[in-house]
Protein backbone atom coordinates (compact mmCIF):
# COMPACT_ATOMS: atom_id res chain seq x y z
CA UNK A 1 0.00 0.00 0.00
CA UNK A 2 1.46 3.25 -0.79
CA UNK A 3 1.64 5.53 1.99
CA UNK A 4 0.04 8.60 0.93
CA UNK A 5 -3.02 8.47 -1.74
CA UNK A 6 -5.27 10.77 -2.96
CA UNK A 7 -4.65 14.71 -4.15
CA UNK A 8 -3.28 16.79 -1.20
CA UNK A 9 -5.63 19.50 -2.29
CA UNK A 10 -8.47 17.96 -1.42
CA UNK A 11 -7.02 15.90 1.60
CA UNK A 12 -4.94 12.88 1.73
CA UNK A 13 -5.45 9.54 3.77
CA UNK A 14 -1.71 8.86 5.33
CA UNK A 15 -0.94 5.47 5.69
CA UNK A 16 2.48 4.28 7.94
CA UNK A 17 3.20 0.79 9.22
CA UNK A 18 5.24 -0.62 12.15
CA UNK A 19 6.68 -3.03 12.79
CA UNK A 20 5.71 -4.95 16.37
CA UNK A 21 8.31 -6.60 18.22
CA UNK A 22 5.58 -8.91 19.36
CA UNK A 23 5.02 -9.85 15.75
CA UNK A 24 2.77 -8.25 12.74
CA UNK A 25 2.10 -4.86 11.72
CA UNK A 26 0.49 -1.67 13.09
CA UNK A 27 -1.32 0.68 10.49
CA UNK A 28 -1.55 3.97 11.45
CA UNK A 29 -4.25 6.17 9.21
CA UNK A 30 -3.97 9.72 9.31
CA UNK A 31 -7.04 11.77 7.47
CA UNK A 32 -4.88 14.62 6.33
CA UNK A 33 -6.71 17.72 5.12
CA UNK A 34 -5.88 20.07 7.98
CA UNK A 35 -6.31 23.13 6.25
CA UNK A 36 -10.07 22.33 6.24
CA UNK A 37 -9.69 20.67 10.05
CA UNK A 38 -9.90 17.60 8.04
CA UNK A 39 -13.11 17.28 7.33
CA UNK A 40 -14.69 14.75 5.05
CA UNK A 41 -15.28 16.14 0.65
CA UNK A 42 -16.63 13.22 -1.26
CA UNK A 43 -13.22 12.36 -2.61
CA UNK A 44 -11.59 11.89 0.69
CA UNK A 45 -14.19 9.63 1.98
CA UNK A 46 -13.65 7.56 -0.87
CA UNK A 47 -10.29 7.53 -0.42
CA UNK A 48 -10.62 6.56 3.28
CA UNK A 49 -12.88 3.76 2.75
CA UNK A 50 -10.61 1.85 0.05
CA UNK A 51 -7.73 2.70 2.85
CA UNK A 52 -9.06 1.23 5.01
CA UNK A 53 -10.50 -2.02 2.79
CA UNK A 54 -7.01 -2.48 1.56
CA UNK A 55 -5.59 -2.74 5.49
CA UNK A 56 -8.70 -5.09 5.72
CA UNK A 57 -6.63 -7.74 3.77
CA UNK A 58 -3.77 -8.07 5.57
CA UNK A 59 -3.09 -11.18 7.43
CA UNK A 60 -0.08 -9.83 9.90
CA UNK A 61 -2.23 -6.62 10.67
CA UNK A 62 -2.21 -6.56 14.53
CA UNK A 63 -4.39 -3.42 15.09
CA UNK A 64 -4.80 -0.16 13.02
CA UNK A 65 -4.85 3.53 14.63
CA UNK A 66 -6.77 6.48 13.10
CA UNK A 67 -5.85 10.21 13.72
CA UNK A 68 -5.73 13.57 12.02
CA UNK A 69 -3.74 15.55 10.72
CA UNK A 70 -2.29 18.03 13.06
CA UNK A 71 -3.40 19.66 16.58
CA UNK A 72 -6.40 20.63 15.94
CA UNK A 73 -9.00 18.15 14.66
CA UNK A 74 -9.99 14.37 14.55
CA UNK A 75 -11.90 15.29 11.83
CA UNK A 76 -13.96 18.18 11.91
CA UNK A 77 -16.70 16.95 10.40
CA UNK A 78 -18.65 16.67 6.79
CA UNK A 79 -17.09 19.45 4.36
CA UNK A 80 -20.44 21.87 4.55
CA UNK A 81 -19.54 23.17 0.79
CA UNK A 82 -19.87 19.42 -0.22
CA UNK A 83 -23.29 19.53 1.21
CA UNK A 84 -24.60 23.24 0.11
CA UNK A 85 -24.38 21.78 -3.50
CA UNK A 86 -26.46 18.81 -3.11
CA UNK A 87 -29.44 19.40 -5.42
CA UNK A 88 -32.19 16.80 -4.47
CA UNK A 89 -32.73 13.84 -2.39
CA UNK A 90 -31.19 11.53 -4.29
CA UNK A 91 -27.55 13.62 -4.19
CA UNK A 92 -28.33 13.89 -0.72
CA UNK A 93 -28.52 10.00 -0.26
CA UNK A 94 -25.28 9.62 -2.37
CA UNK A 95 -23.45 11.92 0.02
CA UNK A 96 -24.58 10.27 3.42
CA UNK A 97 -23.78 7.09 2.12
CA UNK A 98 -20.22 7.67 1.67
CA UNK A 99 -20.25 9.06 5.47
CA UNK A 100 -21.82 5.63 6.62
CA UNK A 101 -19.30 4.13 4.16
CA UNK A 102 -16.08 6.02 6.66
CA UNK A 103 -18.17 4.71 9.64
CA UNK A 104 -18.73 0.89 8.11
CA UNK A 105 -14.89 0.77 6.84
CA UNK A 106 -14.10 1.42 10.17
CA UNK A 107 -16.43 -0.66 11.96
CA UNK A 108 -15.55 -3.91 9.70
CA UNK A 109 -11.61 -3.83 9.66
CA UNK A 110 -11.12 -7.12 10.86
CA UNK A 111 -8.82 -5.57 13.61
CA UNK A 112 -9.01 -3.23 16.65
CA UNK A 113 -9.08 0.15 15.30
CA UNK A 114 -8.48 2.70 18.39
CA UNK A 115 -9.04 6.79 17.47
CA UNK A 116 -6.30 8.77 18.80
CA UNK A 117 -8.49 12.05 19.29
CA UNK A 118 -6.22 14.81 19.19
CA UNK A 119 -8.47 18.11 18.34
CA UNK A 120 -12.52 18.83 16.68
CA UNK A 121 -14.14 15.73 16.40
CA UNK A 122 -17.59 16.95 15.31
CA UNK A 123 -20.47 15.50 13.28
CA UNK A 124 -19.13 12.67 10.96
CA UNK A 125 -15.66 12.91 12.62
CA UNK A 126 -18.13 12.12 15.66
CA UNK A 127 -19.72 9.46 13.79
CA UNK A 128 -16.25 8.09 12.38
CA UNK A 129 -14.65 8.21 16.26
CA UNK A 130 -17.68 6.42 17.34
CA UNK A 131 -16.96 3.17 15.14
CA UNK A 132 -13.77 2.99 16.21
CA UNK A 133 -13.60 0.13 18.46
CA UNK A 134 -12.08 2.56 21.66
CA UNK A 135 -11.08 5.95 21.63
CA UNK A 136 -8.18 8.19 23.18
CA UNK A 137 -8.33 11.84 23.17
CA UNK A 138 -6.23 14.96 24.40
CA UNK A 139 -7.72 16.75 26.84
CA UNK A 140 -7.82 19.76 24.52
CA UNK A 141 -10.13 17.63 21.99
CA UNK A 142 -13.97 18.97 21.68
CA UNK A 143 -16.82 16.62 20.71
CA UNK A 144 -20.32 17.63 19.12
CA UNK A 145 -23.25 16.70 16.49
CA UNK A 146 -24.10 20.23 15.20
CA UNK A 147 -26.25 19.32 12.42
CA UNK A 148 -29.29 20.49 13.35
CA UNK A 149 -27.62 24.09 13.50
CA UNK A 150 -27.37 23.58 9.40
CA UNK A 151 -30.83 21.90 9.14
CA UNK A 152 -29.90 18.55 8.84
CA UNK A 153 -30.45 15.56 11.45
CA UNK A 154 -27.65 13.86 12.50
CA UNK A 155 -27.62 10.11 11.31
CA UNK A 156 -25.90 6.79 9.91
CA UNK A 157 -23.35 5.71 12.34
CA UNK A 158 -24.88 8.55 15.47
CA UNK A 159 -26.99 5.52 15.56
CA UNK A 160 -24.24 4.28 17.66
CA UNK A 161 -23.95 6.78 20.18
CA UNK A 162 -26.81 5.87 22.65
CA UNK A 163 -24.78 2.36 23.04
CA UNK A 164 -21.85 4.11 24.39
CA UNK A 165 -23.30 7.38 26.15
CA UNK A 166 -27.14 6.47 26.68
CA UNK A 167 -30.42 7.81 25.12
CA UNK A 168 -30.65 10.83 26.99
CA UNK A 169 -27.06 12.15 26.31
CA UNK A 170 -27.66 11.29 23.03
CA UNK A 171 -30.64 13.60 23.02
CA UNK A 172 -28.63 16.17 24.25
CA UNK A 173 -26.12 15.82 21.64
CA UNK A 174 -28.20 15.72 18.88
CA UNK A 175 -30.93 17.69 20.12
CA UNK A 176 -29.35 20.74 21.54
CA UNK A 177 -26.32 20.44 19.18
CA UNK A 178 -24.13 21.04 22.72
CA UNK A 179 -20.17 20.87 22.14
CA UNK A 180 -18.65 19.04 25.34
CA UNK A 181 -15.13 18.99 26.41
CA UNK A 182 -12.77 15.99 27.01
CA UNK A 183 -13.20 15.53 30.23
CA UNK A 184 -17.04 15.68 29.78
CA UNK A 185 -16.74 13.04 27.41
CA UNK A 186 -14.61 10.98 29.32
CA UNK A 187 -17.48 11.15 32.18
CA UNK A 188 -20.13 10.08 29.63
CA UNK A 189 -18.43 7.13 28.76
CA UNK A 190 -18.04 8.75 24.86
CA UNK A 191 -14.10 8.01 25.26
CA UNK A 192 -12.41 5.97 27.27
CA UNK A 193 -9.02 7.57 28.37
CA UNK A 194 -8.25 11.16 28.54
CA UNK A 195 -4.59 12.60 28.87
CA UNK A 196 -2.62 15.43 27.67
CA UNK A 197 -1.16 16.12 23.88
CA UNK A 198 2.49 15.45 24.66
CA UNK A 199 0.49 11.94 26.74
CA UNK A 200 -1.46 10.94 23.81
CA UNK A 201 0.68 8.97 21.78
CA UNK A 202 2.19 7.40 25.00
CA UNK A 203 -1.65 5.99 25.97
CA UNK A 204 -2.17 4.81 22.24
CA UNK A 205 1.15 2.89 22.68
CA UNK A 206 0.25 1.04 26.03
CA UNK A 207 -3.05 0.09 24.59
CA UNK A 208 -1.14 -1.07 21.35
CA UNK A 209 1.22 -3.32 23.74
CA UNK A 210 -1.92 -4.63 25.46
CA UNK A 211 -3.31 -5.87 22.07
CA UNK A 212 -0.16 -7.33 20.82
CA UNK A 213 0.26 -9.48 23.71
CA UNK A 214 -3.14 -10.94 23.26
CA UNK A 215 -3.37 -13.82 20.26
CA UNK A 216 -3.70 -12.03 16.83
CA UNK A 217 -6.66 -14.73 15.85
CA UNK A 218 -8.27 -14.46 19.33
CA UNK A 219 -8.48 -10.57 18.62
CA UNK A 220 -9.92 -10.77 15.37
CA UNK A 221 -12.63 -13.05 16.89
CA UNK A 222 -13.27 -11.04 19.75
CA UNK A 223 -13.90 -8.38 17.55
CA UNK A 224 -15.82 -10.14 15.14
CA UNK A 225 -18.01 -11.44 18.05
CA UNK A 226 -18.52 -8.15 19.56
CA UNK A 227 -20.01 -6.39 16.08
CA UNK A 228 -22.37 -9.33 16.35
CA UNK A 229 -23.35 -8.71 19.89
CA UNK A 230 -24.58 -5.21 19.04
CA UNK A 231 -27.10 -6.71 16.61
CA UNK A 232 -28.20 -9.67 18.62
CA UNK A 233 -30.77 -10.02 21.74
CA UNK A 234 -28.81 -11.63 24.83
CA UNK A 235 -29.64 -15.52 24.22
CA UNK A 236 -28.59 -14.97 20.27
CA UNK A 237 -25.26 -13.21 21.59
CA UNK A 238 -24.63 -15.94 24.07
CA UNK A 239 -25.10 -18.86 21.27
CA UNK A 240 -22.83 -17.01 19.22
CA UNK A 241 -19.98 -17.14 21.78
CA UNK A 242 -20.62 -20.73 22.30
CA UNK A 243 -19.99 -21.08 18.33
CA UNK A 244 -16.87 -18.42 18.71
CA UNK A 245 -15.25 -20.11 21.29
CA UNK A 246 -15.36 -23.63 19.31
CA UNK A 247 -13.43 -22.42 16.60
CA UNK A 248 -11.03 -20.84 18.28
CA UNK A 249 -9.30 -24.14 18.17
CA UNK A 250 -9.43 -24.30 14.49
CA UNK A 251 -5.65 -23.16 14.12
CA UNK A 252 -3.18 -23.89 18.00
CA UNK A 253 -3.11 -20.61 18.90
CA UNK A 254 -5.23 -21.52 21.72
CA UNK A 255 -2.79 -24.30 23.22
CA UNK A 256 0.39 -22.75 22.26
CA UNK A 257 -0.41 -19.89 24.31
CA UNK A 258 -1.97 -21.63 27.31
CA UNK A 259 1.22 -24.37 27.59
CA UNK A 260 3.02 -20.95 27.29
CA UNK A 261 1.03 -19.91 30.17
CA UNK A 262 1.65 -22.46 32.09
CA UNK A 263 5.22 -22.64 31.56
CA UNK A 264 5.87 -19.26 32.70
CA UNK A 265 3.56 -20.06 35.93
CA UNK A 266 6.30 -23.19 36.26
Amino acid sequence: MSETTGPALRGEVRVAFEERAEGGRVARVTIAHEAKLNTLNPGLMQRFAAAMAELGTLEDLRAVVLTGAGARAFIGGADIGAMAAIADGAAAEAFIRLVHGCGAAVRDCPVPVIGRINGWTLGAGLEVAAACDMRIAADTAKFGMPEVRVGIPSVVEAALLPGLIGWGRTRRLLLLAETIDAAEAERWGLVERVVTPAALDAAVEEALAHLCAAGPRAIRNQKALIRQWEDLPTGAAIDAGVSAFARAWATDEPSRMMRGFLDRRR
